[in-house]
């Protein structure tokens, strides 16, 4: 999907993947996963997600990476932070307290700024991308990650010509293939959640699975 699709979407509010909750299977996971407490966070594709928040209160350092202002703005107002904004070559950097948020393309990071990452939670940017852009952008972050750093994979899975993405399904032979030769990943959970998400049965699907994932950087 080209910038300009996400920046319209935040622009006439149609932000239907945005959660007014934390998303509980992040809660259930993520202290399994061994992240080492403080360390650096990457949410890549963050929108104004409050996982970010939620991050933060275990005691992490959060870098959210978001191209639309609208949704950085929303996010440190939605709660009650009043950030300092600084310039780098990659876009604006909006920083209160132990959370930052990068207003930029994902892409424009380069390897020295995810070397600093200790691990990374991904419930909305490898679906919200088409093929060729998940291949490019698994290769891209993923890749960069320092040895050992851990992370958080939700993808979904569903018949992928009942229903036009974003999201699009993105089931497990292609989350293997994606990350493999530099991320090791492990399946935890496989629910069936059309009967939670009425909206999509809606946009004729027949079934609908969230999947949820380990990953370790080699």
């Amino acid at each position: 999907m080209e910038a300009q699709f996400w920046l319209d979407r935040w622009r006439e509010g149609i932000t239907g993947f945005h959660q007014e909750r934390v998303t509980p299977l992040l809660a259930k996971y993520w202290p399994g996963l061994g992240v080492p407490s403080g360390g650096r966070v990457l949410v890549p594709l963050c929108g104004k997600t409050l996982d970010m928040a939620w991050l933060a209160q275990q005691g992490y350092s959060v870098l959210g990476v978001e191209l639309s202002p609208l949704a950085v703005e929303q996010f440190f107002t939605g709660n009650g932070l009043t950030p300092s904004v600084r310039a780098t070559a990659a876009g604006d950097l909006y920083s209160a307290g132990n959370i930052e948020i990068l207003c930029g393309d994902i892409f424009a990071l380069d390897a020295q700024a995810l070397a600093g990452c200790a691990g990374v939670y991904d419930r909305a940017a490898l679906i919200a991308l088409p093929p060729e852009m998940r291949k490019r952008y698994a290769a891209h972050v993923y890749a960069s990650l320092p040895t050992g750093a851990r992370g958080l994979l939700i993808t979904l899975d569903y018949e992928q010509d009942q229903m036009p993405g974003p999201p699009f399904s993105v089931g497990d032979a292609e989350v293997q293939a994606l990350y493999e030769g530099h991320t090791q990943v492990r399946q935890l959970d496989r629910r069936a959640m059309l009967d939670k998400e009425p909206k999509f049965a809606e946009r004729g699907l027949t079934w609908l699975d969230t999947l949820v994932y380990a990953l370790e950087k080699r």
